[in-house]
């Protein structure tokens, strides 16, 4: 094991030898070292925490309280609702649309909450939905609203590379569509919203696929030029219809690229502040890693073999191996093919597998960052090889919202 991550194993041992696996903790240090890395990528654009990604109240008010961080975007509307109540945020976008007809009677009828909430929407569907739950004439305020701009890259016709979001991707659809908001009663149309998934989302140098990250890397270098043009279409065709607020835009694998595009105002980044394993296949930056989960050794089958209790904590998206948590710590670890992680056991080989006795503890990396904290009801926080504090989840708050 490399003397840095055999130190870090210790630090982690000492600071939760009381503790019995399955915990998660998150490592300070890391986690705002992580914070201030990104606000330096960032260049003077704030960065708006994406909830989804730390889904703890307290991580997310400690981001925002560190220079370079505003607003949280959310991803639904109860979520947003209870955030902007626990005094969590004055500022929170909903980063997908609502079908949530009380949640949107509650906002509209709210006139803080009005004010401090914005939904999104891509098409007047959605606008009709929240006519038909709350009648423009029986809003405290108007309701605020961003419009999605779908930012996949179309080469050629019947091609879409990139995540299936928006159907508005033209700056033409998006006028349309600002002319529609600015045009209803009981709407006030503040901003523009566009994730560049195709190139905030995929690492660029994945282990052990250079032909793919080849591939990966192709693309980008396309596609994001194509879409700062767009975007300052976009931009430009909205606002002869509203005075935007803002612009969103990025992802934690883009904000430096993101944020020198003139039209974003600024840039949404959280998975960063966790660093989960899946940004290891990144060139442009690599987050420290900062979330953990442990998980114990409980049975030894053969020499080269060691089974954790549980481990199935596998990611949302297109199911594969990169989906699946990462054994950390000791180092020399590896699931096994016929396996995986399970829900029950997690059996594990590799060079570490061999000094693993009944009792030791794993230390795994989620794939992705705030899904963690869907698996447990705390979490305990790490400075050196100290827990300084222990805080709830969503899940300990008893909030599961999707």
């Amino acid at each position: 094991m490399s003397s840095s991550r055999a130190a870090q194993q210790a630090r982690y041992d000492r600071a939760t030898a009381h503790l019995d696996p399955p915990f998660a903790i998150v490592d300070l240090d890391a986690f705002d070292a992580n914070g201030s890395a990104m606000v330096a990528r960032a260049a003077g654009k704030p960065l708006r925490v994406p909830s989804k990604s730390v889904r703890v109240r307290a991580l997310i008010e400690r981001t925002l309280a560190r220079p370079g961080w505003r607003g949280v975007m959310a991803f639904t509307l109860p979520e947003a609702i209870w955030l902007a109540e626990q005094g969590t945020a004055d500022d929170v976008l909903v980063a997908y649309p609502t079908a949530d007809r009380a949640a949107l009677r509650r906002l509209a009828t709210d006139e803080k909450l009005a004010a401090t909430v914005t939904v999104m929407v891509d098409s007047t569907a959605q606008l009709d939905l929240v006519d038909a739950a709350i009648p423009a004439a029986e809003r405290a305020a108007p309701v605020r609203v961003c419009i999605d701009l779908d930012a996949s890259w179309r080469p050629v016709s019947g091609v879409h590379i990139g995540v299936r979001r928006s159907p508005v991707h033209s700056a033409r659809q998006a006028g349309e569509l600002a002319a529609a908001v600015a045009g209803r009663p009981g709407f006030r149309l503040v901003g523009v919203m566009s994730y560049e998934a195709q190139i905030a989302g995929l690492g660029d140098a994945p282990p052990g696929r250079p032909v793919r990250g080849a591939l990966i890397r192709l693309i980008q270098s396309r596609s994001f030029p194509e879409l700062v043009s767009r975007r300052a279409a976009v931009v430009a065709e909205v606002r002869k219809h509203a005075e935007l607020e803002f612009v969103n835009g990025g992802g934690t694998g883009s904000v430096a690229a993101t944020a020198g595009d003139p039209a974003v105002t600024e840039v949404a980044a959280g998975s960063g502040l966790f660093g989960p394993w899946l940004f290891d296949g990144y060139r442009r930056w690599r987050p420290q890693p900062a979330a953990f989960f442990a998980l114990s050794v409980v049975r030894r089958p053969d020499p080269r073999h060691a089974t954790t209790l549980g481990g199935g904590w596998i990611a949302s998206g297109e199911t594969s191996p990169a989906r699946q948590p990462l054994p950390w710590l000791p180092e020399g670890l590896r699931l096994i093919g016929t396996e995986g992680a399970g829900e029950v056991q997690t059996p594990l080989t590799g060079p570490g597998a061999a000094g693993l006795r009944v009792g030791d503890r794993v230390y795994f990396r989620h794939a992705k960052a705030g899904e963690l904290c869907e698996h447990v009801n705390e979490v305990h926080l790490v400075s050196g090889d100290t827990i300084v504090d222990v805080v709830p989840t969503y899940r300990g708050e008893g909030r599961v919202f999707l």
